[in-house]
């Protein structure tokens, strides 16, 4: 093996000015779009992350209004509840009095009836005693005549 000085040196030599021309020429642009990559990397973490923390922030504004807009509507559901069995003891209460307005009114009626049916039983009885009466002084009267004549009156008020 033969090493010649002159040509290692040249190798060494030309192997040191390909080191730096890559290094003037390779390297830094390489090393700059790293560089450049991995600071948008970052930066794009950064905005996921952030984007991230306003989501979780929103998520919890919404469950918040969701919660509120629940307890809304069983606050409301609750009132309508309330209004309804008012209403109903309303209703209940009117219709009550009606009925009591006109159980009394059938009473008034009642009793009106009652009063007239007394009235005409007592000019029925008067006409009818009035009736035998004129009978029994027309005519004479035995005993079996004046038996007859009261069960035709009697008969005449069962009739009535």
């Amino acid at each position: 093996m033969n090493l010649e000085l002159a040509q290692i040196v040249t190798q060494i030599i030309g192997f040191l000015i390909a080191l730096w021309i890559l290094k003037k020429f390779a390297w830094k642009p390489l090393l700059r779009l790293l560089d450049e990559r991995k600071s948008k990397i970052k930066s794009e973490f950064d905005t996921i992350g952030q984007k991230k923390f306003e989501m979780e922030n929103l998520t919890s504004k919404y469950e918040a209004k969701l919660k509120d807009i629940d307890s809304l509507a069983r606050k409301k559901i609750q009132e309508a509840a309330k209004e309804g069995q008012k209403m109903a003891l309303d209703i209940k209460e009117a219709a009550r009095k009606d009925a009591q307005i006109l159980i009394q009114r059938a009473k008034e009626e009642l009793q009106r009836d009652v009063e007239k049916a007394k009235v005409q039983l007592r000019d029925d009885l008067v006409d009818m005693t009035l009736a035998v009466t004129e009978k029994i002084l027309q005519e004479k009267l035995d005993e079996e005549k004046h038996k007859k004549l009261i069960t035709d009156f009697i008969n005449e008020v069962e009739n009535i």
